[in-house]
């Protein structure tokens, strides 16, 4: 692998361990943060602290930048657009797309190519390939800097729109805080019968790999716009999580989550659309 030399601006929990990554990788790194001391523990591993945002710059080609908000990005970053100009931006800091967008537009402007960021795992699985990172903006940035950010993890391409992965990344969560909501209302369920949550989740370990294959054939309606039930009609499962209901009611666990799916799915029966697949739902979703 080549040692291409990389900065790191911020120096956050994220920053972090983003720097220590490319750090393990034996890529050069130059690093700076508001608050200097926070560099130490990296320049102890090889780091090269920065005194100036504008002198980090000027070391790499090649700058990543993560920090609270895009307000502190464009802070920083606008006193030294002349140096950045020529390089590669890569902003790991959360937003929204139109946050993105605007910022990629803003790096054009300057003659820096922008390309926006979304990390989607903790720190500490910084540096693991089976990490997704996804990326979306200036398409020559990932192509000439794959190597060096695929240290990362596994770098995600959503295209030239700059705001996709912001985009991605606040869809995903929603998905994981639904997913994360629905475990912990089942294993409760089960759990007041006695069952470990680890045993029960080596179960849903599986039954997610199920639920994936069924999604999988759900994207395909939604986006033919036709919902055919051709597993499970919508009747047929407001039915079934009548007994999750029971079953719930029965062990004292609270029924808010459950009662959501089904005041949904009573809504499309009478709308006339029992008879459809589970993924008519999007059209409520949509209308909200």
């Amino acid at each position: 692998m080549s040692t291409q030399n990389v900065t790191v601006i911020g120096l956050g929990q994220m920053g972090a361990a983003l720097a220590g990554a490319f750090l393990d990788a034996g890529h050069p790194t130059t690093v700076w943060n508001r608050t200097p001391g926070k560099a130490a523990p990296l320049v102890a591993r090889g780091a090269v602290r920065a005194d100036s945002v504008a002198e980090a710059v000027a070391a790499s080609d090649l700058v990543v930048i993560c920090v609270l908000d895009y307000t502190a990005v464009r802070a920083l970053l606008a006193p030294v657009a002349e140096t950045l100009r020529g390089r590669a931006l890569v902003n790991f800091t959360s937003g929204s797309p139109e946050q993105a967008r605007e910022e990629a537009k803003w790096a054009a402007g300057h003659g820096i190519t922008y390309l926006d960021g979304a990390v989607m795992t903790t720190p500490p699985g910084v540096g693991d390939s089976a990490s997704m990172f996804l990326y979306s903006g200036a398409p020559e940035v990932l192509a000439a800097h794959r190597e060096t950010l695929a240290v990362l993890g596994d770098p995600v391409d959503l295209g030239s729109d700059a705001g996709l992965a912001s985009l991605y990344d606040t869809g995903l969560l929603g998905l994981m805080w639904s997913v994360f909501g629905g475990w912990l209302h089942a294993t409760a369920l089960v759990g007041a019968d006695g069952v470990a949550a680890k045993d029960f989740t080596a179960v849903v370990d599986r039954w997610l790999r199920t639920v994936s294959w069924f999604m999988t054939g759900y994207a395909d309606q939604i986006d033919a716009g036709e919902y055919p039930g051709d597993d499970a009609t919508i009747d047929v499962q407001v039915v079934a999580i009548g007994h999750l209901l029971h079953a719930g009611a029965d062990r004292g666990i609270d029924a808010r989550l459950p009662e959501l799916h089904l005041d949904l799915m009573r809504s499309a029966v009478a709308a006339g659309h029992g008879q459809d697949s589970y993924a008519r739902l999007i059209e409520a979703f949509r209308k909200a």
